[in-house]
C-alpha cells in the first residue's frame, strides 16, 4: 500500500512538473554541450515536449493549473502550518500526549487534503491526454523512475561521501601555501 501510495505521489509530481512547466528551448543547452556533472540527480522530464501536446491541450492544462492552484497553495499552508503546530506540540516544555494526538490528527488531514487536491488535478490532466500520450506518459515515467532509483544508489554507495559534483576550475578553493 505504502508502494502505491509512493508512487500515486511520484505520478502527481510528474504530472504537476508537466503541467507547470512550459518549453523553454531558448534557455536549454544543446544536448551535446558537456555536462560539468559526473552524478547529477535526474532531470524531470520534458513532458509536454515528449508527449507532443497540442496547444489545446496545453490551454486546458493551463486552465487546470489556474483553477488549482489557489487550492494547492492554502492546502500546502495548511499542510506547512499543521506540520509546525505538531513539532511545537512535541518540543514544548510540558508535552501533552492529548495535544500531540490533536496537532498529528490536523496534520493528517491536511496531508490527506494534499493528497485529494493533486489526485483530482492529476485525474483533470490525464483525461486530457490521448491513449498515445498516456502511454508515453507511462514509459517516460518508469525511465525517470529507473534513473532516479539509479542515481540514489550511486550516491548511497558513494565512497566517504564524496562530492555528486566536480568542480572547475573557478569552483575550486586556492590552496594555502604554508
Amino acid at each position: 500500500m505504502k508502494k502505491l501510495n509512493f508512487l500515486s505521489f511520484i505520478f502527481a509530481g510528474l504530472l504537476l512538473a508537466a503541467s507547470f512547466t512550459i518549453v523553454k528551448a531558448q534557455n536549454e543547452m544543446p544536448p551535446d554541450a558537456p555536462s560539468q556533472e559526473f552524478d547529477a540527480p535526474p532531470q524531470r522530464p520534458k513532458l509536454l515536449t515528449q508527449l507532443g501536446l497540442t496547444q489545446e491541450q496545453i490551454r486546458q492544462i493551463r486552465q487546470i493549473n489556474q483553477e488549482k492552484k489557489p487550492l494547492i497553495r492554502e492546502a500546502q499552508e495548511r499542510l506547512r502550518q499543521a506540520n509546525r503546530n505538531l513539532d511545537q506540540a512535541i518540543y514544548a516544555d510540558a508535552a501533552s500526549d492529548a495535544e500531540i494526538q490533536t496537532r498529528l490528527k490536523e496534520l493528517q488531514s491536511a496531508h490527506a487534503e494534499m493528497i485529494k487536491i493533486k489526485s483530482a488535478t492529476e485525474l483533470a490532466v490525464r483525461k486530457i491526454l490521448t491513449p498515445e500520450q498516456l502511454a508515453k506518459f507511462r514509459d517516460v515515467r518508469r525511465q525517470f523512475m529507473e534513473r532516479k532509483a539509479d542515481f540514489q544508489d550511486r550516491r548511497k554507495n558513494r565512497p566517504n561521501n564524496a562530492p555528486i559534483r566536480r568542480m572547475n576550475n573557478r569552483q575550486r578553493p586556492l590552496r594555502q601555501n604554508n
